[in-house]
């Protein structure tokens, strides 16, 4: 199995594989990453997919997990359709599982969207994700290679909080005013990572979420107070224009609430941490004054 891009939620599917006796190989971009790995019992190798070659872990007939990020500007995912051609040169993979964004979506004005609502990204980040997608449902055609898509909500857990904005004190754009949110918790992704790769229908498409949206604000509020910190001070969205950044201010024009029920019914995944209320309660760290950067923030939506 290679798990492509074995980062917070890569490692966490490579132990649960390793630990049932499976052979896995993370791959990383650099070899201090590799080396991290190594130190974990999980065997990796550096590798940068948008130039080196494949030819050394042999795709051809293996499960593989998509988790490598996009390149960060652009509306093209040019990192995927690099992967692809290796596969072409290689040999394909019989089954790949994605690792998505609910951002496809665009905004929703707050509706409950599941699987059928037809995407519309409205920002670059997404646009990209949606073309890796597109890119993947051609390459799955085209090759025979199964394709499980999860379109994944904003992750969070242990080591994975914003607990630096928050400590920042930077303002918030108040409750009434704020959109829908949409949530996994880390443990909860990994779950449903295994179970597609395991159970999936072969092109099927997921909402990864709890299930139980919120504003983003109430999602910063409860963190604060988990964590015994003061709540941010609120602004409205009109003077936020001005004093958040334009990353923050994208998420602010974008709503929508997620519905999980596919998953939950084709998948039969029973998730440990249904509310952020219960998903909290796993992460001590932050009640240790863990410091986390604030890309940790729920990305997706």
């Amino acid at each position: 199995m290679l798990i492509l891009g074995c980062g917070y939620i890569g490692k966490r599917v490579a132990r649960q594989y390793l630990d049932r006796g499976e052979r896995v190989l993370g791959l990383v971009r650099s070899a201090e990453s590799a080396a991290a790995l190594g130190q974990d019992g999980i065997p990796a190798r550096a590798l940068d997919i948008q130039t080196g070659s494949l030819a050394a872990v042999a795709p051809e007939g293996q499960r593989v997990f998509h988790f490598a990020p996009p390149p960060g500007h652009g509306t093209e995912d040019l990192l995927t359709r690099r992967l692809l051609s290796e596969f072409a040169q290689q040999g394909h993979p019989r089954r790949l599982v994605y690792i998505g964004t609910t951002g496809v979506y665009g905004d929703c004005g707050g509706a409950w969207v599941d699987e059928t609502r037809l995407p519309r990204p409205a920002v670059d980040r997404a646009r990209r994700r949606w073309d890796a997608e597109q890119t993947l449902r051609r390459w799955s055609v085209d090759s025979g290679g199964e394709l499980l898509i999860l379109r994944v909500a904003g992750i969070y857990g242990p080591g994975r909080l914003p607990l630096e904005r928050i400590r920042r004190g930077l303002p918030l754009v108040r409750e009434e005013e704020s959109p829908y949110s949409n949530r996994i918790h880390a443990d909860d992704l990994v779950r449903i990572c295994v179970a597609a790769m395991e159970r999936g229908t072969d092109g099927a498409v997921y909402n990864v979420c709890d299930g139980n949206p919120s504003t983003m604000t109430d999602y910063f509020f409860q963190v604060a107070d988990f964590a015994g910190l003061p709540r941010p001070p609120t602004i409205s969205l009109e003077d936020a224009e001005g004093r958040l950044s334009p990353g923050m201010m994208s998420y602010m024009r974008e709503s929508r609430r997620l519905s999980n029920r596919k998953l939950l019914d084709e998948l039969g995944v029973v998730l440990q941490y249904s509310t952020l209320e219960a998903g909290l309660r796993d992460c001590p760290s932050a009640l240790a004054g863990d410091e986390v950067s604030e890309r940790s923030r729920p990305l997706r939506k």
